[in-house]
């Protein structure tokens, strides 16, 4: 194994940061290191946001539910974008709506974000530095799109939080390898599949064990039935149908 993939198999959420900025030249290199991310025929469908402003961050702290969004070295956002693309439409006089609102175009503007994202990520770890991205950005998508002036043809997709780690969490345990990893075909024997999940349960039990001092020993499972049991965030279809996406 060399260096780069301990450096990937590494990883762990950083939630917590020291007081210290990132500085513009590490911003612009992990900026560029997403850029660097492949990008479904060329599209380049995605753009981030870096704020700075302090009264944004936290503003959009509140909204995401996340105190992390407001104390870190630099937060990103990730947008899945198409509005560049109503602008070539108009430079180039083509009629490319059609195209721009099908569920395949939103689902590359998404995929190109979040591989970019990826990338910024390794990036940043391999500078020393912590991340953790916030799904909490989508709570309300309304309001953070006034903050950021996101326009038509835009969604912010999720927030990363950058900055040096005030302290190192445990690494997670994943999922076991044979079961995310299914060779020619898909392996749908559902006794083996929940036989893995039950020995998967009790590495989880066991981690949260360690890590908690004995206060928590929820399973794996248990914890995606109560994440699941209600739906959350359903306002979204009708937001990135407003946004011009996904209307076909």
């Amino acid at each position: 194994m060399n260096e780069f993939i301990e450096l990937i198999q590494n990883h762990r959420s950083i939630r917590h940061f020291e007081d210290r900025p990132l500085t513009d030249e590490q911003i612009r290199a992990i900026v560029e290191s997403a850029q660097s991310a492949a990008t479904s025929s060329f599209v380049q469908a995605y753009t981030i946001i870096g704020v700075k402003d302090k009264a944004k961050k936290k503003k959009l702290a509140q909204l995401s539910g996340n105190e992390y969004v407001e104390n870190n070295g630099h937060l990103l956002i990730f947008c899945a974008d198409l509005h560049r693309h109503e602008l070539i439409a108009e430079m180039e006089n083509v009629d490319i709506y059609p195209a721009l609102e099908t569920t395949e175009s939103f689902m590359v503007a998404i995929i190109d974000a979040a591989l970019a994202a990826q990338n910024a990520a390794l990036a940043a770890e391999s500078l020393g530095l912590g991340i953790c991205y916030i799904g909490g950005l989508r709570n309300n998508l309304e309001e953070v799109s006034k903050i950021l002036h996101i326009p038509s043809l835009v969604v912010p997709v999720f927030a990363m939080t950058i900055g040096y780690p005030l302290n190192q969490s445990s690494k997670k345990p994943r999922l076991p390898f044979e079961h995310i990893y299914h060779e020619d075909e898909y392996q749908s024997d559902s006794s083996l599949l929940k036989k893995q999940l039950e020995d998967y349960n009790k590495i989880i039990q066991q981690y949260y064990k360690e890590r908690t001092n004995g206060k928590r020993d929820d399973t794996w499972t248990s914890q995606m039935a109560a994440k699941f049991k209600v739906p959350t965030r359903t306002y979204m279809k009708d937001f990135v149908t407003k946004q011009g996406f996904n209307k076909k």
